[in-house]
Formats: C-alpha cells, structure tokens, sequence
C-alpha cells in the first residue's frame, strides 16, 4: 500500500498548481536524434527553476534542443518553451480561477483512482486470508488478527492519501 501512496503522490504532483517545478516537465517524452530514441526530458537535459514562475531546461547534447521543444509544446500541457541561446525557457502562467476548478476534479480523480487500488489490495489480501483459513494453513484467530491488522493499515492509508489530497488542493487554491 505504501507503493500506492506513492504512485498517487507521484501522479498529483504532476497537476500544474501556477508554480513552476520540475515535475511539469520532467516526464515528457522527447523523440529525439531524429526520431529513433523516445527518452525523458529528465534523461536528456538538466531542469533548473530560476524564481516562481520560469523553469530553465539545459539540453546535455544542443544537437535535440529543437526536439524537445517541439515535443514539450505538442504535450499538451499549457506551456510555451522558448529557446534562448543554449537553453529551453518556459514560463509557466498563472492560474485562472476557472483552470483551478478543472484542477481540482482531476485530482480528485486521482486520488480515487488511489483509493481504488488501495481498496482492491485489500480485497486481493482478504481473499487470500480466507483462503488459507479455509485450508487450515492459519487459525481462526490468526485470521481475525490479520484482517484487523489489514484494515488498520488501510485506514493509515487512506487517511494519508486524503492527507495529500488537502495539501494539493490549498496549493491550488491559493492565487
């Protein structure tokens, strides 16, 4: 469960919140040298936040500078590179209060994906507890141990990813 509590803090990470961070960026795929390697902006460049609202992208190799933004302006993401000299600049623009509400859906939306995967992990762990109670591999009272134990841990979970959730929403929130 803990490998789903990152997943959803990796997923919601990358929601845009008007600030710029790596995270953005750092995960398009780039079709670079032509077209025959398919890489990750963070495998081909250094990314670099110069104040609040600009993120730099430092190309190791200047030969794909055009590649990548080309390739960060066809993601879809709301952001305009620009090249300057021997770098990618991007501004990210602030949000409106309407692109705010869109963001929040969408994180609500994950986090129930989260609380989906979360809830299935338990269902898989359950059937597996009766199954081996149904064997006789574990007692009665082992079983009732480990079911509380399981949604105990459930209920950590959940209230973490919630947790997060707040923390994601107050930061798209504030103007």
């Amino acid at each position: 469960m803990a490998r789903t509590v990152d997943f959803v803090r990796g997923d919601i990470a990358a929601i845009r919140t008007g600030r710029a961070t790596s995270t953005l960026v750092e995960n398009i795929v780039i079709g670079a040298y032509g077209g025959t390697a398919r890489m990750r902006i963070v495998e081909l460049a250094t990314i670099s936040i110069t104040d609040a609202q600009t993120i730099v992208i430092t190309p190791y190799d200047q030969s794909i500078i055009g590649d990548i933004r080309r390739d960060i302006a066809a993601a879809n993401v709301g952001l305009s590179p620009l090249i300057d000299n021997n770098l990618i600049r991007i501004v990210v623009p602030s949000l409106t209060a309407e692109r705010r509400l869109e963001y929040i859906k969408l994180l609500h939306t994950k986090l129930e994906d989260g609380r989906v995967k979360c809830r299935q992990i338990r269902h898989d762990k359950m059937t597996e507890l009766k199954r081996a109670g149904e064997a006789r591999e574990i007692n009665e009272d082992e079983q009732d141990k480990a079911e509380e134990d399981l949604q105990k841990m459930m209920d950590e979970t959940m209230a973490e990813i919630e947790t997060l959730g707040k923390i994601k929403e107050e930061d798209l929130m504030r103007v």
